[in-house]
């Protein structure tokens, strides 16, 4: 009788923790999701704000010049002075080297002797012409006599001028084609100079853009040596034709470089702006969600999220333009909305909001 009593208290102490444990079970589950439906989740959120936007097209290039200019010699002689190194700026008709022109010289010299004299002769028989004491044609070969000497002064007089290697514009030397000591023959180069406060560059651009583009329009340009700065840019020209090997129209992009902060030869990355919305309602392109083909933002009101279906337009620079389903008096989540559903609670942050509304 006790045993059986035993084994039968035994049973109901059983059952009774097997019913206790199920019931902890469940109630810890239940538990679990009330706390986290009820703990706020940490976000940053911004206010849609009104500012101009573009839209644009990223497109990269050589920057050069059009002002890439060889400088020759216009007579054959021995360099016996240079006057210019690479990097230096130069002005137009400056002297940049010299050649050897104690030939030339003596030339001039011979030439001006003869010129002189033929001067003279010229005059002596001025009055005997008009007495008429020699033949009109006498007379008139002395006078051709004297223009053809004064010809060969000139020449000879620009060929020593030419023993000076000028600057023939303005700009900065790319590279120095000659040493001291070395003999030069006409229409060697000599210096080879560029001028760079104005640069250009030729985007090669898919026709299917064609449409979008226009001259007027503006750009910014980045290159690798100085990552983060802009510089402006001009699309000045459009090309009306095809370029029938690569499908690409051709864009001449005109950049300003009075402080001479590029160089011909770096390798741009051109973002295009070529429509302007201005007034435009702006929200970081971060917030955006993409679910079942709409594009939606959580919106907070009193500390909980809805999730909003909005309409967007031009998006430029991570900012995106609101056509319709906010204003400006809604709040946003910008960062944190990954693991948020509607009703959720949120912990807003407004660190954002200066960072995004610029």
């Amino acid at each position: 009788m006790k045993t059986r009593t035993l084994i039968f208290a035994t049973f109901l102490l059983a059952g009774s923790a097997m019913l206790s444990g199920c019931g902890v079970g469940e109630a810890s589950v239940s538990d679990e999701d009330a706390v986290q439906a009820a703990t706020p989740v940490p976000v940053e959120v911004a206010h849609p704000y009104r500012a101009d936007i573009y839209a644009t097209y990223v497109a990269t290039a050589t920057i050069g010049s059009d002002a890439d200019a060889p400088v020759v010699a216009r007579v054959a002689g021995e360099v016996v002075e240079l006057l210019v190194e690479e990097g230096d700026f130069v002005q137009e008709g400056q002297v940049l080297a010299r050649l050897d022109g104690e030939r030339l010289r003596l030339e001039l010299l011979s030439a001006k002797a003869k010129l002189n004299q033929a001067r003279k002769e010229f005059q002596r028989n001025i009055d005997l012409h008009e007495r008429g004491l020699i033949s009109a044609s006498m007379f008139d070969s002395l006078q051709y006599d004297l223009e053809a000497l004064e010809a060969t002064y000139e020449l000879k007089k620009l060929g020593f001028e030419y023993s000076k290697i000028r600057a023939t514009i303005s700009g900065v030397v790319a590279s120095r084609e000659i040493k001291p000591g070395q003999n030069l023959a006409i229409n060697d180069v000599a210096v080879r100079f560029t001028e760079t406060s104005e640069l250009v560059a030729y985007l090669q651009i898919p026709q299917s853009e064609l449409p979008k583009f226009d001259a007027g329009h503006t750009a910014s340009i980045e290159v690798a040596s100085m990552p983060g700065t802009l510089f402006p840019a001009t699309i000045v020209r459009i090309s009306p034709t095809i370029d029938t090997r690569n499908g690409t129209f051709r864009a001449t992009a005109i950049i300003g470089n009075e402080a001479g902060d590029l160089a011909p030869g770096m390798f741009g990355r051109f973002t295009i702006a070529y429509e302007q919305h201005e007034n435009a309602l702006v929200i970081p392109a971060a917030a955006l969600l993409d679910e079942d083909d709409q594009t939606t933002v959580y919106v907070v009101n009193d500390g909980e999220v809805a999730q909003r279906a909005v309409e967007i337009g031009i998006e430029t620079d991570g900012n995106i333009e609101i056509l319709g389903g906010l204003s400006e008096n809604d709040t946003i989540v910008v960062v944190g909305h990954s693991g948020l559903r509607n009703g959720s609670k949120v912990l807003a942050s407004n660190n954002t909001l200066d960072s995004f509304a610029g």
